[in-house]
């Protein structure tokens, strides 16, 4: 058979399992470079060359940096810092909130953005006597705009830059993607402003996402245990607390204790004690020793990680988990050092002096080796689903080029639109990947998408950076289902949304993202 036909029956193939969602995502990525060597499309080790492709070294990298600015507490502070600022007006809520997910966005990515703000934002919301439902798509869509802030935004931005330079272009600067990300952002910001009230549904959630609360937990260990707690010296950059049930097979079962004694693993100091129906604590009442029995409650303070060893032990079952509490310290244990690796990484991929890939690799190993994060974190913090994703299109996208589907379709389009205009031809590639784009996630549209532009770009003898930065704008526009990205999805059931309500106001700003994209772009990157 011939190599493009196959190459439209696995890209066929992958695209209808990914909208009817039955095979798992990885599953699809990995079939389908399997698919491609199996049919001769391409030979092993070009099957399987995503995998050790820069892109997704680099996309990794990212992912341990987001990391690490959440593990230290600094995402922490950014929210703390719209809630003293947010008031409870909606529509300056609204802003600050919308602005803030851009700007974070640009640094940290749209899904660990969304991720840190979400639970945030569902506070603040409640505290101003707003549904969220009112909130939480504009935080998702304005994470979408603040990603055309940067390169690293979003692993769209760097799958275009590499591919303008394959092309025979150049590949875009860090910030050049701003040129046409503030005026996404302000657009994005007005419109949510605008016409979010009438266009978002008012719907009540079966249950609100709750973030981690210092606060709560000391409320809550005061009425447990009879015990005057301040959070302030509870959880500090140094030290935490956590509450711990003894297992029913543990060796402390037996063990003497008392409060103000220290544990015998990690030496943390026992804050109180709840056996049966008596509780003891430091400086009250109640401080008598007693044995240990499976199903006692003990609250210890003492360093994070030795909290962190302490409630992996065996010997007990951690009711409250010290990783969520230390994320909650503003500015905690390594915030200076990521910080500062951060904005090294920033210059390194500003300047161009390296590749982003060895700027992403330099910056995730100087955080493990300044013991911003362990080892075992950075493999942890990495969405291996997402990595799978890139690793196994890339191949395809690959294919399309080799085998000449690219050049296919191509013609296609320009019998379809001419070879005139490049402006009709932008539009068609522009809405034919939005429309792609809410069924398939935007990475996978774009690599997909890629190759047909570089070819109509090629055949039109014009330049392919309007067409690559289109790609962009519109890759952000995945505003019309739940699936379309992870971050409509993240504030669903937080929201109580329903599929149908996405596309309201979705639809318009989609719309002006391809106005913007057919428009706009070309008159900084011309043709």
């Amino acid at each position: 058979m011939n190599p493009e036909i196959i190459t439209f029956i696995i890209l066929g193939a992958a695209v209808i399992a990914f909208v009817t969602n039955r095979i798992p995502m990885v599953i699809v990525a990995m079939a389908v470079p399997i698919a491609l060597w199996a049919t001769g499309v391409l030979a092993l080790g070009e099957a399987f060359a995503g995998f050790g492709d820069p892109i997704v070294l680099f996309i990794v990298a990212l992912f341990i940096v987001s990391e690490a600015l959440d593990a230290t507490g600094v995402t922490s502070w950014v929210g703390q810092q719209l809630m003293q600022r947010a008031g409870k007006g909606r529509s300056r809520l609204l802003m600050i909130v919308c602005l803030l997910a851009a700007a974070l966005s640009a640094v940290i990515s749209i899904n660990g953005a969304v991720a840190a703000l979400l639970p945030i934002v569902v506070l603040v919301a409640v505290r101003a006597g707003i549904v969220p439902s009112k909130m939480l798509l504009p935080l998702a869509f304005a994470a979408g705009a603040g990603s055309l802030l940067t390169l690293t935004g979003t692993p769209v931005n760097i799958v275009v830059s590499q591919a303008a330079e394959e092309a025979g272009g150049r590949a875009f600067g860090y910030f050049e993607f701003s040129l046409v990300g503030i005026p996404i952002v302000i657009l994005t910001v007005v419109l949510v402003l605008a016409f979010g009230d009438k266009l978002l549904p008012e719907r009540v959630p079966d249950r609100l996402a709750e973030p981690a609360d210092p606060s709560h937990d000391a409320k809550a260990w005061r009425e447990t245990y009879d015990v005057t707690l301040d959070t302030g010296r509870l959880f500090t950059v140094g030290e935490g607390v956590a509450e711990v049930l003894i297992a029913p097979r543990s060796s402390l079962i037996g063990r003497t204790v008392s409060p103000g004694m220290t544990t015998r693993q990690e030496d943390l100091v026992i804050l109180a004690l709840r056996h049966g129906s008596w509780q003891g604590i430091v400086g009250g009442k109640a401080t008598r020793a007693v044995t240990l029995q499976a199903g006692d409650a003990v609250l210890v303070q003492g360093p994070w990680e030795a909290l962190h060893r302490y409630t992996a032990s065996p010997d007990v079952i951690p009711v409250s988990a010290p990783q969520q509490m230390q994320r909650t310290v503003p500015l905690g244990r390594g915030a200076r050092r990521a910080l500062v690796i951060l904005g090294v990484m920033v210059v390194l991929l500003a300047t161009g002096v390296v590749p982003p890939v060895i700027a992403g690799l330099l910056a995730a190993g100087a955080l493990i080796l300044t013991r911003v994060l362990t080892v075992s974190q950075t493999f942890s913090a990495i969405s291996w689903p997402t990595v799978t994703l890139i690793a196994g299109l890339i191949p395809l996208s690959s294919a399309f080029v080799s085998t000449g589907a690219a050049d296919l379709v191509g013609d296609a389009v320009l019998q379809l639109v001419g070879n005139t205009s490049p402006y009709l031809a932008l539009l068609t590639i522009c809405v034919a990947s939005v429309i792609l784009g809410q069924f398939i996630s935007n990475v996978a549209t774009v690599l997909v998408i890629a190759p047909i532009a570089v070819s109509v770009a090629s055949s039109m003898d014009v330049s392919v950076q309007p067409f690559m930065m289109a790609l962009t704008v519109v890759g952000a526009a995945a505003f019309l289902t739940p699936i379309a990205t992870p971050v409509n999805l993240m504030v669903m059931q937080p929201a109580g949304y329903r599929f149908g309500d996405y596309w309201r106001l979705g639809l318009p700003l989609a719309l002006v993202y391809i106005a913007v994209a057919v428009l706009y772009v070309p008159l900084i990157w011309p043709f």
